[in-house]
């Protein structure tokens, strides 16, 4: 039995299968459905949990080269959100990209994890190193 790190079975089945370059998605509880993506729903009530909670779980055991988020990200935050997200991903190559060429990386992801976060545009595609 795990008695630490990430303890839900689908995500730790997700993530071992993630390899080097591959790419998945942290998205809010609004990211559009993939049905050809395989989508591990975690979300419970607005906010809870936050991408950034993921992000936080998964950084000790998860090796990330890059991430790509929207660059509405910023114009739609106040920067102590701004921060909070930055903080997480310190050390990590952070590429902003307008949302409609982000969700253009969706199809090539290897899985994605829906959080119930309602803030504006915090889904984050992590590239494994």
């Amino acid at each position: 039995m795990l008695k630490t790190g990430i303890l839900n079975p689908a995500i730790n089945s997700l993530l071992s299968r993630v390899r080097h370059t591959n790419t998945l998605v942290i998205a809010d509880r609004g990211f559009p459905f993939w049905p050809a993506i395989e989508t591990v729903d975690i979300s419970l009530v607005d906010d809870i949990p936050r991408v950034l909670d993921v992000v936080q779980a998964i950084r000790p055991i998860f090796v990330i080269g890059s991430a790509f988020m929207a660059e509405e990200f910023r114009v739609a935050n106040l920067p102590d959100t701004q921060d909070a997200y930055m903080s997480a991903l310190s050390g990590i190559s952070i590429t902003f990209e307008p949302h409609i060429e982000f969700k253009k990386r969706v199809p090539r992801v290897v899985g994605l994890i829906r959080t119930g976060d309602t803030t504006q545009y915090a889904n984050i595609i992590l590239e494994s190193a």
